[in-house]
């Protein structure tokens, strides 16, 4: 799949605990956008933030069993982001959703290397 120099960044964030059917939702969206054939997505874990309830959430050792933010990343084209969002709001309880203009440098294994 080569994507074109001009994409979309798809920027999820949720808490590691919210859940889709019995599966962890940071899990059910990266499933569902390889089954939907999106270019690629990453989970990350992050160690400390906080959301609309201004609640701090952190992976100190003292608090490891706080609900961690997760931000899931998909970059993709315009056309497919848009068919993948009704999807995700099905999917989402709660959370953030971003989207941004993005420059793709480099995709796949025949990436022009300069």
């Amino acid at each position: 799949m080569q994507l074109p120099k001009d994409a979309m960044l798809l920027r999820i964030f949720i808490g590691e605990h919210e859940k889709h059917g019995h599966k962890p939702l940071y899990e059910a969206i990266v499933m569902k956008a390889r089954e939907m054939h999106m270019a690629g997505a990453t989970v990350l874990r992050g160690p400390l933030g906080f959301g609309h309830s201004s609640h701090i959430h952190t992976a100190k050792i003292i608090r490891l069993s706080e609900d961690l933010p997760m931000v899931i990343e998909i970059v993709d084209t315009q056309e497919k982001i848009d068919i993948f969002l009704p999807v995700l709001d099905g999917m989402m309880g709660s959370g953030l959703v971003t989207l941004e203009k993005v420059q793709v440098l480099q995709y796949g294994p025949t990436a022009n290397r300069s």
